[in-house]
C-alpha cells in the first residue's frame, strides 16, 4: 500500500487543490465573444455553466496578459493587466466573481523566467546601457572575440536558434526561449519585489492560486568558466544535484519560500503548481508546504499507451508526493504536447525521446503514420478513468473532454508557434498549434456563427479586440483554422449523446466527487499484473493496472488483448462495454465498488 498526506480537502477546505480537478483554459482558443478571431475573457465567463456541469473544481487560465504573441502569450508585456485583445480588468473581475459563485476557483498562469522585449523594464534596460541599474534587471553580458561580436556561449534556445541576442551597444542578452523573451535576473532585488507585487495583485483580484511557468529556470549562475559544457535545449538536465547553471538550481527555492509567505497572508492561503521539468528525484522540493504546494507530474503526458510505463509513472508520482508532503498531479495533455487521443491512436513505440513519433507524424501533416481514431478514443476513455481515481489532482486540458484529436495538417503559412520557425523545417518539429485550435461548440457549421462551429459570432461585436466602428462587420476567421471534422466533436453534439466522451467525463467527475476518500492511500489489487510477452498489434507488453482506494473504490484497466477477470463487486462506471461474459476487454477501464 502507498500512503501519503491525509490532510486533504475533505478534512481542511483550504486544501481544496490537493485533490482537485483543474481545467486548463487556453483563452485565445476557448470562446470568442466579439468576432475578433481570438477567444477572450468574456468567452470564459460565458462558458462557466458548461464548466460547472462538467464538474471541475477550478480553471487554470493560460496567459491573458498584454503580449505580442511571439510565444502564445508567454511573452508578457505587462504582468498586471489583461491584453486589450482579450478584454479588460473588469472582464477578469467578472470572470472571477462568476466562477466563484459557481464554486469554481481561478488559477492564474504566471511567467517569472522571462518577460517580453516590449516590457517597459526591458526597454529601459536597452536604453540604460552597460552597467546601468535598469540593465541589471535582465541578464546582459559582453560577447566573445576581439570585437565582442560572438555570443557569450554557444547555447541553443529551447525553440531553436541562438540563446543570445545582441543589442546596438554591443552587449548580448540571454533568452532561453525566443529573442522576444529576455530572461529576468533573479539576483536583482527589484525583480523579486516586483513579482511579489504581481502575486498580491492577482490574489486581490480573486485568483486562488498560480501555475508557475518554467519554475525551475529562475535562478542562474553565469559566473563560472564551464558554461560551454552545457546546452539549454528543452528539458535537458546535465546535473541533478542543484548545480546546473540554468535549471533547477538550489537557490530557486529561496524565491519560492518568499512566495509562500505571501500566499499565507490570504485566507485561505493561496497555492501554486510548478511547471518544473526536473529529475523526478528533485520534484518534491517545489511541492513542499514551505514553497509552492504542488508540482506538475508530467510522466503521464510523456507516455504512450503502455501498461508498464503508466504503472511506473503512478508509483513514482505517489512516492514523490509522499516525500513532499503534498499530493501528486496527473496530466495527460496540455497546450505544449500533442493531444493524447491522437497519441494513443498512433503506433505505440517506447522511446527515450517522448512524443518523437507523434512529432514526426505532425511534421508530415499526419501522413507518416496511420492515426486510428477509434482506437485512440477508446484508449483515451480508458485513460481518464484510470487517472481520475488516483489520489491527487487531475489537470484536464480544454477539448480533451470532447475527445478532440490533434489537428495535424495546419498549413505552414498559418502556424503561430515559434517552434515551427526556429527550427529547420522537415528536420525537426512543426510545433504545438495542433492542440491549440479553437474549440468547436456547435456541430452546425453555418453562417450563424461565421462557419466557426460556434467559436465566434457571425458578425463583430464591440468589445475585446473590436472597436465600436467595426461592430456589425463580418467576424474574423479563428486565429488557427478548424478542420471540417471538428463537427463530429462539437460540444452540443456530444451533449445529446449519452455515450459521448463529454458525458463520460461528466459522469466520472460526478462520481469522483462522491467517491473520493478523505485519505490518499492506494493499494494494488491482485488483478494488477504485467505481461512478459508482446501483446497487441503494436508489439508492446500488455497487462492490467488495478488499484483500490481505502473506501473500496477500485479502478481496473486492461491493456492486453485477452479479456481480464474482474474482482467481486459492483460496477460503477465503464469506459466501454464489457464482454458478453462480463470480462474486461482490451483498452477498457471500469470503476467498481468492491465487496
Amino acid at each position: 500500500m502507498t500512503s501519503i498526506d491525509t490532510n486533504t480537502a475533505a478534512t481542511d477546505p483550504s486544501l481544496w487543490w490537493k485533490q482537485a480537478v483543474v481545467y486548463q483554459v487556453y483563452p485565445r482558443s476557448f470562446k470568442d465573444t466579439t468576432g475578433s478571431g481570438l477567444g477572450d475573457i468574456a468567452g470564459v465567463t460565458a462558458k462557466i455553466p458548461y464548466l460547472k456541469e462538467l464538474g471541475v473544481d477550478a480553471i487554470w487560465l493560460s496567459p491573458f496578459y498584454p503580449s505580442q504573441l511571439a510565444d502564445g502569450g508567454y511573452d508578457v508585456d505587462d504582468y498586471r493587466n489583461v491584453d486589450p485583445k482579450l478584454g479588460t480588468m473588469a472582464d477578469f473581475d467578472e470572470l472571477a466573481q462568476t466562477a466563484h459563485a459557481a464554486g469554481i476557483r481561478i488559477v492564474v498562469d504566471i511567467v517569472p523566467n522571462h518577460s517580453s522585449n516590449q516590457h517597459e523594464w526591458f526597454k529601459a534596460a536597452v536604453a540604460g546601457g552597460p552597467g546601468s541599474p535598469e540593465r541589471d534587471r535582465y541578464i546582459f553580458r559582453d560577447g566573445k572575440g576581439p570585437n565582442g561580436d560572438q555570443p557569450p556561449t554557444d547555447w541553443i534556445a529551447s525553440f531553436g536558434g541562438p540563446a543570445w541576442t545582441r543589442v546596438p551597444d554591443g552587449q548580448w542578452y540571454l533568452h532561453m526561449f525566443t529573442k522576444e523573451q529576455p530572461d529576468w535576473n533573479w539576483k536583482n532585488p527589484e525583480v523579486r519585489a516586483d513579482f511579489i507585487r504581481t502575486l498580491r495583485f492577482w490574489l486581490d483580484h480573486g485568483a486562488d492560486g498560480f501555475r508557475v511557468d518554467v519554475a525551475h529556470g529562475l535562478a542562474k549562475d553565469l559566473e563560472r568558466d564551464d558554461l560551454d559544457d552545457f546546452t539549454i535545449i528543452g528539458d535537458d538536465m546535465s546535473a541533478t544535484d542543484g548545480t546546473h547553471p540554468l535549471y533547477d538550481r538550489n537557490e530557486v527555492h529561496d524565491i519560492y519560500r518568499e512566495w509562500r509567505k505571501v500566499f499565507n497572508e490570504y485566507n485561505p492561503p493561496a497555492f501554486a503548481v510548478a511547471e518544473a521539468w526536473v529529475h523526478p528525484s528533485r520534484q518534491y522540493l517545489y511541492a513542499s508546504t514551505d514553497e509552492l504546494g504542488q508540482v506538475f507530474n508530467f510522466e503521464f503526458a510523456k507516455m504512450d499507451w503502455i501498461r508498464d510505463s503508466f504503472h511506473t509513472a503512478i508509483e513514482e508520482g505517489l512516492a514523490a508526493a509522499e516525500r513532499s508532503g503534498s499530493t501528486s498531479t496527473w496530466v495527460m495533455s496540455n497546450h505544449d504536447v500533442p493531444r493524447h487521443a491522437s497519441r494513443y491512436g498512433l503506433p505505440q513505440v517506447p522511446s527515450s525521446s517522448h512524443h518523437q513519433l507523434a512529432k514526426d507524424w505532425l511534421l508530415r501533416d499526419g501522413t507518416s503514420y496511420t492515426e486510428d481514431r477509434e482506437k485512440g478514443s477508446r484508449r483515451a476513455r480508458a485513460a481518464i478513468l484510470m487517472e481520475l481515481a488516483l489520489p491527487g489532482s487531475a489537470y484536464v486540458y480544454q477539448g480533451e473532454e470532447l475527445g478532440l484529436p490533434e489537428v495535424a495538417d495546419i498549413p505552414w503559412d498559418q502556424l503561430e508557434d515559434p517552434t515551427a520557425f526556429h527550427r529547420v523545417r522537415n528536420q525537426s518539429e512543426k510545433g504545438r498549434d495542433g492542440c491549440r485550435v479553437p474549440l468547436p461548440w456547435v456541430a452546425a457549421d453555418t453562417s450563424a456563427d461565421g462557419g466557426t462551429f460556434g467559436f465566434s459570432p457571425a458578425a463583430k461585436v464591440a468589445g475585446a479586440g473590436v472597436t465600436a466602428s467595426e461592430a456589425g462587420q463580418p467576424a474574423e476567421k479563428p486565429h488557427l483554422p478548424q478542420p471540417a471534422w471538428f463537427a463530429d466533436y462539437a460540444a452540443d453534439k456530444e451533449d445529446s449523446d449519452p455515450a459521448s466522451m463529454l458525458n463520460l467525463y461528466r459522469k466520472a467527475l460526478q462520481l469522483r466527487h462522491t467517491m473520493m476518500p478523505t485519505d490518499t492511500s492506494l493499494t494494488w489489487l491482485d488483478e494488477d499484473r504485467s505481461s512478459d510477452l508482446p501483446d497487441g498489434a503494436d508489439g508492446q507488453r500488455g497487462g492490467v493496472i488495478a488499484y483500490r482506494r481505502s473506501n473500496g473504490w477500485a479502478s481496473i484497466t486492461n491493456f492486453s488483448m485477452s479479456p481480464a477477470d474482474l474482482p467481486e463487486g459492483t460496477i460503477l462506471l465503464a469506459s466501454g462495454p464489457l464482454t458478453d461474459d462480463g470480462l474486461l476487454p482490451q483498452d477498457t477501464t471500469v470503476w467498481m465498488s468492491l465487496n
